[in-house]
């Protein structure tokens, strides 16, 4: 069965540092395995601590002078009994026979607030960090961030869901400083085929707050873009945003679920204009900072509800005279983003979307700004579509100013409930026979390294007896006879094979369930002694061991 190279932590650690030793001076009745694990943490715990990314050594001459003696005895007991050896012996052998889940960790515009989720957001530049450091976590092997103004969602390989979980959430309070508790109390875990069915729904548009908008789409193809290349983003994770992308796709063209359909930016520019009186809406002062996808957007459905005047702010010029160029029905003038507070104080609504991750207006920064006209409702409104936030909270304190965010946005989507349930269903179906479509590849993937064994397994007998036939051949052969023999030789292997492999598929392309190949495949292994968990076990101890030494 295929073996999870998550247990590159304190399962590796244990394998490889193990003091075998030390273990005649314990219980007789510990195993190896525990007797591994105490002594790793033995010499951990009180040599090293680290506090800002600093390694200190706080131990006294004794603990050092043991430090060495445990070292010597490692090295020494190291010679005689591999890290393989220790595996076939330890109880550390469950874990290759446990299958790696899919979980998802995740705080949401359904489950959590913007105060929290701006902590916890990620920029996209970030992520192939965050990805690596979540895959250094003991019980992850692979991982993926989905970061977005609605969501925070970690989707990990697992090698333990409960281990993996907590060292998930406690990677996310350390990076965002919010305390365990509070994610806990936020957050919500699926796994495997829900993890499956979350992605789906997400990338389709049905897990958005305006249901069918196309943006989430988009940002589920960025996160296949960002992780090429990156170790982490490994097959399972790819494999499930790869397919996401395809439902995503397959939703929006089957079903009418885009249509009529509303993005954040529209539903932002819907919402200013419930605030503001109808009369207004043609001749209220529009600001739009920042001119990127979802500032486009903003402007975008700012002039199909007819406004034909607007400030936008950026730092260069060159987007805005792109946008400029492709809609002519408005005037839109540029300003640099120095003059963004002259700006802000000559407009009636002001909307924002920059990556900015500190705020751009607080109370100070607008309190002397001048009255709005009553006529256009005396409020001056901010509504910023931002994660992290571009408008402090903190605005909302001054009678004439008004913020909103995109958790306000729900006031918009609300009155078409009914509509989005009934497209929701549509898509459904769609998605549910695309889960079973993945969770037949990943099912596959199971005998993979059985497969490989069993070929080289062949290739070799093949290989060997070729030469014996050529030897005796003499070595006057033309070359056309060697390549005959050569592909008699290949023919009958590749045929001989082909039965075991057809037994080995389980890939939803016939009636052959899961049981019956994992069967195929135990049965292949105790035949031609192929040892396929221990062989793929070595595989991962000696990528992890080279890993480590490039990182040192």
């Amino acid at each position: 069965m295929v073996v999870s190279n998550a247990f590159v932590g304190a399962k590796l650690e244990a394998l490889l540092v193990s003091n075998t030793a030390s273990s005649s001076s314990m219980s007789a009745s510990a195993s190896p395995v525990q007797v591994g694990l105490l002594s790793a943490r033995a010499r951990r715990t009180p040599l090293i601590r680290r506090s800002s990314g600093i390694v200190r050594c706080d131990a006294s001459p004794d603990a050092l002078a043991q430090a060495e003696m445990v070292k010597s005895t490692n090295a020494a007991s190291a010679s005689s009994l591999s890290a393989l050896e220790q595996l076939k012996t330890s109880a550390a052998g469950r874990y290759t026979k446990e299958r790696s889940s899919i979980v998802v960790i995740g705080l949401s515009i359904h489950t959590a607030p913007v105060e929290m989720r701006e902590k916890l957001a990620i920029p996209e530049a970030e992520w192939p960090r965050a990805i690596n450091e979540l895959c250094g976590l003991n019980h992850i092997e692979e991982a993926a961030v989905l970061s977005t103004c609605n969501r925070m969602e970690i989707y990990v390989v697992a090698l333990s869901r409960h281990r993996g979980i907590k060292e998930v959430t406690e990677w996310m309070s350390k990076t965002s400083g919010i305390p365990v508790s509070e994610i806990c109390e936020h957050r919500f875990l699926l796994y495997d085929n829900d993890a499956t069915q979350h992605i789906f729904e997400v990338s389709a548009g049905l897990d958005s707050l305006v249901l069918g908008e196309g943006q989430i789409l988009a940002q589920v193809k960025q996160v296949v873009k960002v992780g090429q290349g990156v170790v982490g983003f490994g097959r399972n994770i790819s494999g499930l945003f790869k397919h996401a992308i395809t439902v995503g796709k397959r939703v929006r063209t089957e079903t009418n679920i885009a249509a009529g359909a509303v993005s954040v930016s529209s539903a932002a520019v819907e919402l200013a204009l419930m605030k503001l009186p109808e009369t207004s809406h043609a001749t209220a002062r529009m600001l739009v900072i920042g001119s990127g996808k979802m500032g486009k957007l903003v402007i975008k459905h700012l002039v199909a509800k007819g406004c034909t005047k607007m400030v936008v702010v950026n730092r260069s010029e060159d987007r805005v005279s792109a946008i400029r160029e492709e809609i002519k029905d408005a005037e839109i003038i540029y300003k640099p983003l120095s003059e963004m507070l002259n700006c802000a104080a000559e407009a009636d609504v002001v909307f924002t979307s920059t990556a900015s991750e500190t705020p751009l207006f607080l109370k100070e920064h607008i309190v002397d700004f001048p009255p709005v006209d009553p006529n256009v409702g005396g409020l001056r409104l901010f509504i910023d579509i931002s994660v992290p936030r571009n408008v402090g909270a903190c605005v909302n304190d001054l009678e004439n100013a008004r913020v909103y965010n995109v958790d306000d946005l729900k006031e918009v989507v609300a009155a078409n409930k009914e509509d989005r349930l009934r497209k929701a269903l549509e898509a459904q179906s769609i998605i549910a026979e695309e889960s079973k479509q993945f969770e037949a590849w990943r099912d596959s993937l199971e005998t993979v390294p059985t497969i490989k064994k069993l070929r080289a397994y062949a290739e070799r007998i093949r290989a060997a007896e070729l030469d014996k036939c050529l030897s005796k051949m003499g070595d006057d052969i033309p070359k056309k006879t060697r390549k005959a023999v050569d592909d008699l030789s290949r023919g009958i292997v590749n045929k001989l094979l082909h039965g075991p492999m057809q037994h080995l598929r389980c890939d939803g392309s016939d009636s052959r369930t899961l049981s019956e190949t994992l069967e195929n495949m135990h049965a292949l292994n105790r035949m031609f002694s192929l040892e396929t968990e221990i062989s793929v076990l070595e595989q991962k101890i000696r990528a992890k061991v080279e890993q480590t030494q490039t990182q040192n």
